[in-house]
C-alpha cells in the first residue's frame, strides 16, 4: 500500500551565499508514519537540510512542503500552523536549566493551548510517562542523566501531539546501552503513535536499528548518492562510498 508523502522536498538548493552552496537540486519524499534517516559524512549538509525542513533557513531555490504547505514561502499565520504539526528533539536536549522537567514540557502547551492548570499538569505527566520519566516532573535538568535529558527533550517535542518529529543526532554523547534504549523508545513511539520521524545521524548502530528508509548525502556531489533500506544498501549498493560508510571501512 502506497503511503502519502507528508514531506516533499523539490529541487532544493541550499547554502550560505552563491559561493557556499551545500546542497544542489535535492528532491525526496518522507512518507506518513515512517522513520526516515538523513545520513552522510561530516560536512555533507545533514544539519543544513534539517534547518531547511523545520523552516529555520529559506532555500536558495526549490520547495519544502510540510503536510501540504510550503514552509519556505508561507505567511506567518501558516508558518505557526505548521510549527504546531512538528516537534524537534535537539542534540543536547536544549532544556532550560532553571526550569523543572514539567515546566520545560509545559512551555509549548502554554504557548499554543488554553488548557486549565489541572488539564495541563495531567498532559505534562502523560508526556513524561511516554518517555519513561514518570515521577521526575519536579527535577531540574542538572539532576538527571544525559540520556534522561534527551528523553525529557523528546517529551517536550511531543507536547502538542505533532504529526512529525525531527531528531538532531539523538545518540550523540550517549553510551551504547543508553543509545540503544533511546533507539527502542523511538521505535516504540513510532509504532504506538504512528508519528512520522525524521532523524539526522551518522551512528550506524542506530541507523540499522530504527530506519525504515534513508537518504545518504555526499559533499562531493552536494546531494543524494543513495536512498532506500540501509540493510539493502550495505549489501548491494554499487557506490563505493556508500559501501564504505555502511560497512565502516576506511578509504583505500
Amino acid at each position: 500500500m502506497t503511503r502519502n508523502a507528508i514531506i516533499k522536498v523539490r529541487n532544493l538548493t541550499a547554502g550560505y551565499g552563491e559561493d557556499a552552496v551545500i546542497l544542489h537540486d535535492v528532491s525526496f519524499d518522507v512518507h506518513e508514519g515512517e522513520i526516515f534517516v538523513i545520513l552522510g559524512g561530516s560536512g555533507c549538509g545533514k544539519s543544513t537540510l534539517l534547518k531547511h525542513l523545520i523552516g529555520l533557513i529559506p532555500p536558495m531555490t526549490g520547495e519544502v512542503i510540510i503536510d501540504g504547505d510550503d514552509i519556505s514561502r508561507c505567511n506567518e499565520e501558516t508558518f505557526h500552523r505548521i510549527l504546531q504539526k512538528i516537534g524537534i528533539s535537539y542534540q543536547g536536549g536544549a532544556l532550560f536549566g532553571s526550569m523543572t522537567l514539567a515546566e520545560n514540557v509545559g512551555l509549548p502547551i502554554g504557548e499554543y493551548t488554553d488548557l486549565p492548570p489541572d488539564s495541563m499538569a495531567a498532559l505534562i505527566k502523560m508526556k513524561l510517562g511516554l518517555v519513561q520519566l514518570d515521577g521526575f516532573e519536579n527535577h531540574l535538568p542538572s539532576e538527571i542523566s544525559g540520556g534522561m535529558q534527551k528523553r525529557a527533550g523528546l517529551a517536550r517535542a511531543m507536547a502538542l501531539n505533532p504529526k512529525i518529529l525531527f531528531f538532531d543526532e539523538p545518540s550523540a554523547g550517549l553510551d551504547p546501552v543508553t543509545s540503544a534504549g533511546l533507539d527502542n523508545l523511538i521505535i516504540q513511539l513510532n509504532r504506538n503513535l504512528g508519528t512520522t520521524m525524521v532523524i539526522v545521524t551518522h551512528e550506524l548502530a542506530s541507523i540499522f536499528a530504527v530506519a525504515h528508509r534513508v537518504i545518504m548525502l555526499d559533499k562531493r556531489v552536494k546531494g543524494i548518492i543513495a536512498e532506500g533500506d540501509p540493510e539493502y544498501l550495505r549489501e548491494h549498493s554499487q557506490n563505493r562510498f556508500v559501501k564504505q560508510f555502511f560497512n565502516r571501512r576506511a578509504e583505500a
